[in-house]
């Protein structure tokens, strides 16, 4: 089965598919068959990417959706079937910037917000899509974790907390619906060469440079690499995985440091 094949007659619905992770994730999964729908705060950007699908002759629709909303969550999942009859596959992208600090210097809003997006976002699109896979006849469900949720990192408490439950919530998703036919999977990228590095980096060549000594491939990521193993766990390539968080680090967990020189 080629590419092309791999989701034919799926609906997707990507939260944050506006962005850079998510508008590669919504484009492989379009070239591979299925139908999107793209639900983003940011509604201009989720109007591109189905832009760009649609212009490419496949199928996508854009919500704006802020998913730490309960009625935009529950909206994003209406618009997705009313659009296109079904929802069989949930893609959770959308995350916040969190701000460094200690748990002495965060407030408690950084940490509301945080969470608020990174996994109650996660839970509310799981909520409604849900009921949906089931009626469907199941379906799959991807939650876009992080590396930095299976380890410490200095100053980032929010972010990692958030990212180490959306896998615990994932494998609990996968044992209480298993029964439904669906399968639910979290993905946990490295750092991926994206816009969002500037806030700590002046550029994106300055950021390669400094992160990529602490990948074992010397590189971060990129949002196609994102792409590609979002489409293996959405897709019955992985009909036999469920519950599993899929590591994508380049490394980075085998071995944090430079790499020793060639012999």
């Amino acid at each position: 089965m080629n590419d092309r094949q791999l989701l034919a007659g799926r609906v997707a619905l990507i939260s944050g598919g506006g962005g850079e992770i998510g508008g590669a994730i919504a484009r492989r999964f379009a070239e591979a068959g299925a139908a999107i729908a793209i639900a983003d705060i940011n509604r201009e950007g989720a109007e591109a990417v189905a832009g760009e699908i649609t212009s490419s002759g496949g199928q996508a629709v854009a919500v704006r959706t802020n998913v730490a909303v309960e009625q935009d969550a529950e909206r994003a999942v209406r618009h997705a079937v009313d659009a296109f009859g079904k929802l069989t596959t949930l893609v959770n992208v959308a995350a916040t910037v969190t701000p460094d600090g200690t748990i002495d210097t965060l407030t408690l809003d950084d940490w509301n917000d945080a969470l608020a997006v990174n996994l109650t976002g996660a839970f509310l699109m799981c909520k409604y899509a849900v009921p949906q896979l089931r009626t469907a006849g199941g379906g799959t469900i991807v939650n876009v974790a992080s590396q930095l949720g299976q380890i410490g990192i200095a100053g980032r408490a929010p972010y990692t907390t958030s990212k180490a439950a959306l896998i615990q919530l994932t494998r609990s998703l996968a044992v209480d619906h298993a029964a439904d036919g669906i399968r639910a999977n979290s993905l946990s990228p490295g750092g991926i060469d994206t816009a969002r590095i500037l806030r700590r980096f002046k550029d994106r060549a300055e950021a390669n440079r400094a992160r990529g000594p602490a990948y074992l491939l010397g590189r971060p990521g990129r949002a196609e690499e994102v792409a590609a193993a979002a489409l293996f766990l959405a897709s019955e390539e992985s009909s036999f995985m469920t519950g599993a968080d899929l590591l994508l680090d380049g490394g980075y967990l085998a071995f944090k440091g430079p790499l020793p020189p060639k012999s």
